[in-house]
């Protein structure tokens, strides 16, 4: 078994990685206090996803809190809710992760059993039948059955009736030629309404395996027992590593992309959206989350000032960016709500504001307001057990490399105007640009 340490900032301890021999990696974090954190990050999500299956990796979230051989359905969050403990899943395009936060209690026993049931499930699930439900054709209006097949169902209508879901999933679909990220993570009714137990159980026991795990402990525990515990208990049985996926990574558009669609809205929304570096270049990455503070994020953002604060007309009643890291490419997004009235206009204003970016270049005082902003968010990310374990878990599975964290603060220190200003110029060309814009229906 590999050790190796890594030098995690604001934290008193190396964090130390185990790499076994099968591939299954545990990472153990020291945090003073009583809470600890358990958590299990696998690498899949839509990534791994196609047209015939898109969505099962949000469906198995679902399923694997339904029971395995030694725990029936509900009693893993009985037990573990009694003590106090959080219990959630998340799935997302390169991850799907599972995590228990909860105090120690006497002695550590709850922390114990924690493990212990946290390991259970992610080796044993069962998909049990009469909690996954059967297979059923949407148009059978005589189909009452509530299962976790149609909660999920359920789940993804009331989601894509959202007008943010509706111009991100359309924005998000034309920045892609062929890559997996095209596809919403949450999938859709026609194929979760198919999707068989054999094809979970299959899914689960190609991804789910010790190269594409790696469960992280935060707390002030003994490294020695809990390290001998994982070890023992996330044994993998039924398991074959797969070829490994490399997935052939998409050019920007070369030309800008407008897309109007419409909807049952009373207001319009728009998204810009922009294909950026991968979410290891560490360096690029923290360059585009500078610029998404200074130019959209919070009221003193130059979107927010320009567009809201300073124009005469009140044209937009929300608008700001954001910056997503992938492992195979971040995005950038502008996004807007605004009056239909002035729909073009609205557009023109955008594009002269990301225009302006350069015309009237970054201040050093805009850069360092930012600089502060971030190393702000990177130490409130290290004061819990469950933000700590989760920004592990992302430099682990989307990074593939926690050893990032050794270099952040030098990095984002060394950032410059001129590298902004080069960033921008890579990444947010207009005509690289896919333009997302939803309209009330009959305009």
């Amino acid at each position: 078994m590999n050790k190796t340490l890594v030098k995690y900032p604001f934290l008193t301890q190396d964090v130390e990685i185990y790499e076994r021999e099968n591939g299954h990696k545990i990472v153990l974090a020291h945090k003073e206090g009583e809470m600890v954190n358990v958590s299990s990050w696998v690498k899949t999500g839509s990534i791994n996803e196609d047209d015939k299956n898109n969505g099962i990796s949000h469906f198995l979230e679902h399923l694997m809190f339904k029971g395995t051989n030694t725990y029936k359905v509900g009693e893993f969050d009985r037990m573990l809710e009694s003590k106090g403990a959080i219990v959630n899943a998340a799935t997302w395009k390169d991850y799907t992760f599972y995590y228990v936060t909860l105090p120690k209690g006497a002695e550590g026993k709850d922390f114990e059993l924690a493990l212990n049931l946290h390991a259970d499930m992610m080796m044993d699930p069962v998909f049990p039948y009469e909690e996954l439900g059967a297979p059923f054709d949407l148009n059978d209006n005589s189909v009452t059955d509530k299962r976790e097949r149609h909660v999920v169902i359920e789940e993804i209508r009331m989601r894509k009736d959202q007008p943010w879901t509706k111009v991100y999933n359309v924005c998000n679909y034309n920045m892609y030629t062929n890559h997996p990220y095209k596809r919403d993570v949450i999938g859709t009714p026609e194929i979760i309404s198919q999707v068989t137990r054999e094809d979970i159980d299959n899914y689960y026991r190609t991804f789910y395996t010790p190269k594409n795990v790696t469960t992280i402990v935060v707390g002030d525990f003994n490294h020695e027992e809990v390290l001998n515990l994982l070890c023992e208990k996330f044994d993998f049985p039924n398991r074959t590593e797969g070829a490994k996926t490399v997935n052939e990574i998409d050019s920007p558009v070369n030309e800008t992309k407008y897309i109007e669609s419409s909807a049952n809205v009373q207001t319009s929304y728009l998204m810009f959206g922009w294909l950026g570096p991968r979410a290891n270049e560490l360096k690029a990455s923290i360059c585009l989350d500078l610029v998404s503070i200074i130019f959209g994020e919070g009221s003193s953002s130059r979107l927010r000032q320009n567009l809201i604060e300073k124009l005469p007309e009140k044209i937009f009643n929300l608008i700001g960016s954001e910056h997503y890291q992938f492992k195979d490419g971040n995005n950038f997004f502008i996004q807007a709500n605004f009056d239909s009235e002035f729909k073009e206009k609205a557009i023109e204003l955008v594009k002269k504001e990301l225009a302006d970016l350069l015309a009237n270049p970054i201040t050093e005082d805009e850069l360092s307001k930012a600089k502060k902003r971030t190393k702000s968010r990177f130490a409130n990310a290290a004061e819990t057990v469950s933000e700590i374990g989760e920004t592990i878990g992302y430099y682990m599975t989307v990074c593939d490399d926690l050893k990032l964290v050794e270099d952040y603060l030098a990095d984002l220190e060394s950032i410059t105007v001129k590298d902004l200003e080069d960033s921008i110029k890579k990444y947010l060309k207009l005509e690289n640009a896919v333009i997302s814009v939803l309209v009330p229906q009959g305009e």
